[in-house]
């Protein structure tokens, strides 16, 4: 265990080397910059700033001075914002993971009850329905159904907020404030779960039906066994194997915000940043955005893998 894990270790320095190399190099080398999408500065002043900011520095040179000070923990320096890239980022990304975290519970809840159930009742009205309702959702683009559900709830009902955070002028704090939040995730993390759950149902419906083949799902019923039990302790046990590996995906999801999302609700997250600064080059803050989501991804598949040959020993044999 100890020389795969060293191994795996290896393989993610070597991945995160190359993942840095890729993105600096695309980011340095696209046309212009933060500097020259000003068009009230003077040539000489974007000159200055040019040299204030190293662009004029060899890609190289650049390149070993950015990647020794992510080493350390530095990521930049926001030339829009101007404020270090972290401070945007435990500002900002936190916004992100709540809204995404909320989601993901209740997306893999729902994912796993609805999977077993249309497994249990395959072919049956109630699969049918579900099939229906999931492709259907599927279907409908997110902002699509963002905006209907924003007028249908907030505009014409009332009953949920449009969008944002917290109320416009608000200065809740305490329970009133974590009660205003939690309204205005209601919306957003209800799309989102309506969205991602379509997918992961049908995953975990397939699976199922394939491990509800099995000589072991068998022999547990030919003892005498509750059904219940035969589904979760045994069926949904080993279908849930597969789905270890989708627990990688899930770690850069809970931190890269949903840019859609955010943006038609307002949500204060790192996904409406990610794309201020694609609007106003501001190259830096995206380097260490994508650096970011390349080290979370690396490391949730390490996690993924480690967790897949403790969950399953035929791996680990």
């Amino acid at each position: 265990m100890s020389t795969y894990v060293i191994r795996r270790i290896i393989y993610m320095l070597l991945t995160l080397l190359g993942a840095s190399m890729l993105i600096f190099f695309l980011y340095a080398l696209t046309p212009g910059d933060y500097v020259d999408n000003n068009m009230n500065m003077t040539e000489q002043r974007k000159a200055e700033l040019r040299e204030i900011y190293g662009f004029n520095k060899p890609l190289v040179e650049r390149y070993t001075a950015w990647l020794g000070n992510v080493l350390e923990g530095d990521f930049g320096y926001s030339l829009q914002h101007q404020k270090p890239i972290m401070t945007l980022f435990n500002h900002y990304i936190w916004n992100s993971f709540l809204l995404a975290a909320a989601s993901t519970f209740l997306t893999w809840f729902i994912a796993v009850v609805a999977g077993v159930l249309c497994a249990y009742k395959s072919h049956s009205i109630f699969d049918k329905s579900v099939t229906i309702f999931i492709f259907a959702a599927m279907s409908i683009p997110s902002f699509f159904i963002g905006l209907f559900f924003i007028k249908l709830f907030a505009v014409d009902a009332g009953i949920l907020p449009p969008g944002g955070m917290i109320t416009t002028g608000s200065n809740a704090e305490g329970w009133a404030y974590i009660i205003e939040v939690a309204e205005h995730m209601i919306l957003p993390v209800l799309i989102v779960t309506l969205l991602g759950t379509g997918s992961l149902t049908r995953y975990f419906r397939s699976h199922m039906l394939e491990a509800m083949k099995q000589d072991y799902v068998r022999t547990a019923r030919a003892k005498g066994l509750k059904e219940r039990i035969v589904l979760y302790r045994h069926a949904l046990r080993n279908a849930m194997l597969p789905a270890i590996t989708l627990i990688g995906f899930e770690l850069p999801t809970l931190f890269g915000g949903s840019i859609v999302i955010e943006k038609i609700f307002n949500w204060p997250g790192i996904g409406q940043l990610y794309m201020q600064s694609f609007t106003m080059r501001d190259y830096p803050l995206l380097m260490g955005f994508t650096m970011l989501i390349a080290i979370l991804t690396v490391i949730g598949t390490f996690i993924s893998d480690l967790l897949y040959r403790l969950a399953d020993p035929r791996v680990r044999l």
